[in-house]
């Protein structure tokens, strides 16, 4: 009897446990399909595609975008860079094997973007090799020891109408500036707000005491289109090397006229 007794009240503080709360794990949990979506409708509206707009940078209007200030052993490595890329033409490496661009570049190139909101979440889809950003908005941090994506790991929160966006774990093998690559103590601030109803801003800060001496601030503008829609990009169908070597050489197949279909069946079956 004392060992029965034993094993009911063992029981009995197992289904105590069990029935407990478990504060960490119910922080993990997803809201509630209903209350996570309907929270939504009070967030800003970013609807629609938006297409970077290089008329602020080079239009009538615009201005020589700032340069960070680097190391010494940063600058060292863009002027080898530079110096390189004048001697020999762009590298286009990467390029050709489809290589995505990272963060912050995958928000800078001429293609469009979309924000796609979920609970807990805010994502960015890029035309761009159809890439995806995925911002965490759930409260989570920033892992502490992160791998490196070339997108980074992201975490978000909201201060009124203005999504602040913070990014570690960048890949080597993608550009803080070009020539200059992520090390791993980069990190990234972005803070994105509509300045009008049909355009909106991105400010980007890069903090990387390996290269740069103060924080790298800058900003890109995007102008929105209702009415577009995001195409498919996928890299591996055109792009490969005219020749071997440095220079702009990819030929993107953009000079074949042939249909990639073939020719329409005849009439007859033939």
């Amino acid at each position: 009897m004392k060992t029965i007794g034993l094993t009911l009240r063992a029981c009995a503080a197992v289904a105590i446990l069990a029935a407990a709360p478990a504060p960490a794990q119910e922080a993990a949990q997803p809201a509630a399909r209903a209350g996570g979506y309907g929270k939504l409708v009070a967030l800003p509206d970013w609807s629609g595609v938006w297409q970077p707009d290089w008329s602020s940078l080079f239009g009538a209007n615009g201005r020589i975008p700032q340069q960070p200030q680097l190391t010494p052993e940063a600058q060292a490595r863009v002027d080898a860079f530079n110096k390189k890329q004048q001697e020999e033409g762009v590298d286009q490496s990467a390029q050709v094997n489809c290589l995505p661009p990272g963060v912050p570049g995958i928000m800078r190139q001429p293609y469009p973007v979309e924000f796609i909101y979920s609970p807990g979440r805010v994502t960015i889809f890029a035309e761009t090799y159809s890439q995806a950003r995925r911002i965490y908005t759930d409260g989570r941090p920033l892992p502490e020891d992160p791998d490196p994506f070339f997108n980074g790991n992201s975490v978000g929160h909201w201060e009124g109408d203005v999504l602040v966006v913070e990014t570690n774990g960048l890949h080597p093998l993608t550009n803080m500036i070009p020539g200059l690559p992520h090390t791993a103590t980069s990190t990234i601030i972005e803070r994105i707000w509509l300045e009008s109803p049909e355009r909106l801003t991105i400010e980007t800060t890069i903090t990387d005491p390996a290269s740069f001496t103060e924080p790298f601030t800058s900003r890109q503008a995007y102008i929105r289109h209702r009415d577009w829609q995001i195409r498919e990009y996928v890299c591996e169908e055109n792009n490969r090397l005219r020749s071997e070597g440095g220079g702009a050489n990819i030929d993107l197949g953009l000079d074949d006229e042939s249909d990639p279909f073939g020719p329409p069946p005849s009439p007859d079956g033939d």
